[in-house]
Parts: C-alpha cells; sequence; structure tokens
C-alpha cells in the first residue's frame, strides 16, 4: 500500500473512532513496561474503551473540523489517544486509577462530552463515578419510598381499582350522654277555698 494510502487510512480509522466517541483523553504513557501496558489495556477494554498509540500528525488530521478539534494544541511529544463510548468518564477514571501503581501515565488534556479540559480538568473528571455507579445510589435512595408506593398499587389493584385503608377501624359508638336532670314539675297552686257563708244574725 502506497505510504499516503496508509496515512489515509490511519485518519480514516482515526475519524471514524470520533465520530462515536463521547470523549477523548490524551494520555502519555512512555516508560510503561510491557507487563503494564498490557494491564492497562485489557482494563480499559473491559470497560469499552478504546486506547491505540497513534502520531500526533495523524490526530491533527483526524480532529480537524469535528468536536474534538480544540484538542490539536495538546499534540505534542508522546500521545496515546484512549477513547470512550458508552460512559464519557471511563477513561480519565480508569487511567487514574492506574497511575498509583503506574506513576509514569500523564494526563495531557481531553475533551469529554464537547468540553475541553487540561491535565488537572480531566483528573477531577476521573473523581466522578460511573453511570451505573450514580444509577445505584439513586435507586437505593428510592428503593424504600418505591416500595411502599408498589405495596398501594398493588392493594388498588386487588380491590378493582379502589384504594382501601390499611385498617378500617369500627365506628366507636359514642358513650349515651347522661340523662339530663328531670325539670322539677311546678306544682299547682292551690284552689282557694270558697269563703265560708257567715251566719244571719239571730234576731233577738
Amino acid at each position: 500500500m502506497p505510504k499516503n494510502a496508509k496515512k489515509e487510512a490511519v485518519v480514516s480509522e482515526i475519524k471514524g473512532k470520533l465520530e462515536k466517541a463521547s470523549s477523548v483523553v490524551l494520555v502519555n504513557a512512555r516508560g510503561l513496561t510491557v507487563e503494564q501496558d498490557t494491564i492497562l489495556r485489557k482494563k480499559l477494554r473491559e470497560q469499552g474503551v478504546d486506547y491505540k498509540v497513534y502520531k500526533n500528525t495523524m490526530v491533527r488530521f483526524a480532529v480537524e473540523g469535528t468536536d474534538f478539534a480544540e484538542i490539536a494544541p495538546h499534540l505534542e511529544g508522546p500521545t496515546t489517544l484512549a477513547v470512550s463510548y458508552d460512559d464519557p468518564t471511563a477513561a480519565a477514571r480508569i487511567i487514574s486509577k492506574e497511575q498509583k501503581g503506574m506513576p509514569v501515565l500523564e494526563f495531557k488534556a481531553g475533551i469529554i462530552e464537547n468540553t475541553l479540559y487540561d491535565a488537572n480538568g480531566v483528573a477531577t473528571i476521573a473523581n466522578i463515578p460511573s453511570r451505573e455507579e450514580l444509577l445505584a445510589k439513586l435507586l437505593g435512595s428510592f428503593k424504600s419510598p418505591m416500595s411502599s408506593f408498589a405495596r398501594v398499587i398493588n392493594a388498588i389493584a386487588e380491590n378493582g381499582g379502589e384504594a382501601t385503608p390499611a385498617t378500617e377501624e369500627a365506628p366507636v359508638a359514642e358513650a349515651p350522654a347522661e340523662a339530663e336532670a328531670e325539670a322539677p314539675v311546678a306544682e299547682a297552686p292551690a284552689e282557694e277555698a270558697p269563703p265560708a257563708e257567715e251566719a244571719p244574725p239571730s234576731e233577738e
């Protein structure tokens, strides 16, 4: 294959990855042992991250006119491309973890979800949990309320669409009111006796 054709093939390969990428992180991996490099590649591959060394000139041609064009000024010195697809923080997060045992690994820059970050910015992004972890925490916080909600929905379904209280309390009979004191019966006024008739004066 002619030299120019090889270059075009490499540029086309990179462009194809960028079209599907959610993030691109530039890494300086010079100084890694073969064993370390193999371990790193395996961990990145398991998380769907494409990790490969390209010549800077090829990457510059590939990013031109794309959403990753701003990364071009950082394409100096040894450069390895770590391309994430589904999880935009995956490359930064995994490489950051491996830096503890591989101190020669260095971030150079990165574009994550259309935002350009320098080396320090990529390191900060690396501390963000994965989407799976965030979802697990979110679902965990909803677990108890959702369980209660599910029980209510199930109860409604079993009762033909009508919600019923969890416990029905029997109506409490009201205590009979104390008998009202009987009103005193007014005594009828006694009839006055008719005045006694005076005896007629006796005739003397």
